[in-house]
Formats: C-alpha cells, structure tokens, sequence
C-alpha cells in the first residue's frame, strides 16, 4: 500500500493537469468563436448548421439545435467506437457541450467592448479567431481526456480510418458550410450566418492545428 500511494497520487496529478489544460483549450476555443463572431463574416463551420436550421425551424434556439448538433455527434461516436467506446468520456462530451456554450456566453461578454467597422479590421479579426480557435482545439487535443463532441467525432473517425486527425476535421468543416449554403439557398434564396469568413475557418483551421503541431514537435525535438 505504501508502494501505491506514491503512484496513485501522481496518476491523479497527471489526470488533473490534463482535465485543467482541456479547460482551457475549452476556454480559448470558445474565444475564438467569440471573435469570430465579432468580425461578422460569417459563423464558425461547425455552428454553421444549427444556425441556418434555427433560421428555418425556429420552435428552438439557435443554442438548442447546436446540441441537437452535439448529440448527433455523439452517436455516430458510439456507432464507430462500438467496443471500444469510453463511456465516461461520452458523459463527459454531453456536460461540456453545455458548459462550452456558457464559456462562449462569456467570451463574447469579455470582448463586448470591441468594435470593428472596416472591412480589414474585420478581416483581421477573422483570423485572428481561426488562430485562437485553432489553438484551442489543439491544446484540447493534447489534454487527450476529453473534447467536444464535433472533434471528438473527429478523433474516433481518425482512429478508425487511420486518416490524419487534421484532415478529417477539414473535411467535415468543408462539410458542414456545403450543408448551410444548400439550406440557405433552397429555403432562403440567401446566405444567412454563412460567408467568405466561414469558408476560411472551414479550410484553415486544420492547417491551423498542423501548424501548431509542427512547431511542438520542432520544438520538443530541439530540447531532445
């Protein structure tokens, strides 16, 4: 028991600097939704749909039909894991979605006062947000406890198909701006929440996070 202690309380350390480095990439990540809302060229990808379809079945909120979103992912997780499915982790998803959402509330809070009325002002805005976004998303991922549900479906397809993490979340959030223009154009003959700015988000992001994973490794490789 003596030989345990020792172990166990570094494995609990281990866990809880992980769960507090997830928390915040959580943080920055929704920091970066919160500027990219600021600039007003568009919505993120992966909020793209929720939006478009809170403008055409408005019995829920815009917030509501994100977690519709959530759950969605959610299931084509367990779907494809099956066996392997981390049953405490989907749990954890489901809480951090919402608490994701709070996180947000109060991003777009601490940045209230910031305004941007030229088109290169908000131009610089937009990436700006898909670097913090990107960011985010990448210090989540070496957290490696938990992540939202979109990029945790990113995660569990990457896993099973053995294509780069990187490259299947370029490919779903190409996917889901194709999915917004289509309801936008069909229903609305307009774009709504979706422009050049969404597009951007949808193609940078994930050379974002190659980016930042290229310089770790360089510079782990260095002090190798």
């Amino acid at each position: 028991m003596q030989y345990n202690t020792p172990m166990n309380a570094q494995k609990i350390k281990s866990i809880v600097f992980r769960y507090i480095l997830f928390l915040i990439g959580l943080f920055i990540a929704s920091l970066g939704v919160a500027f990219s809302t600021k600039a007003g060229l568009g919505t993120s990808p992966v909020a793209s749909v929720p939006y478009s379809v809170s403008l055409l079945l408005k019995f829920l909120s815009f917030g509501m039909w994100l977690n519709v979103l959530s759950v969605i992912q959610i299931t084509v997780q367990i779907l494809i894991l099956r066996k392997n499915c981390n049953w405490f982790e989907i749990i954890i998803q489901t809480i951090l979605a919402f608490v994701y959402g709070y996180l947000t509330n109060f991003s777009c809070w601490l940045i209230r006062d910031i305004h941007v009325s030229a088109y290169w002002q908000q131009f610089l805005l937009l990436i700006a947000s898909c670097f913090i976004l990107g960011f985010g998303i990448w210090i989540q991922f070496k957290g490696g406890v938990a992540m939202l549900p979109g990029e945790a479906m990113n995660r569990a397809i990457s896993s099973v198909t053995k294509f780069k993490y990187e490259n299947i979340k370029i490919f779903f959030d190409v996917f889901y701006i194709v999915v917004s223009v289509v309801i936008c154009l069909v229903f609305f003959r307009e774009l709504k929440g979706v422009r050049e700015g969404s597009v951007i988000a949808a193609i940078s992001i994930g050379f974002i996070i190659k980016l930042f994973n290229f310089i770790y490794n360089r510079i782990i490789g260095t002090e190798k």
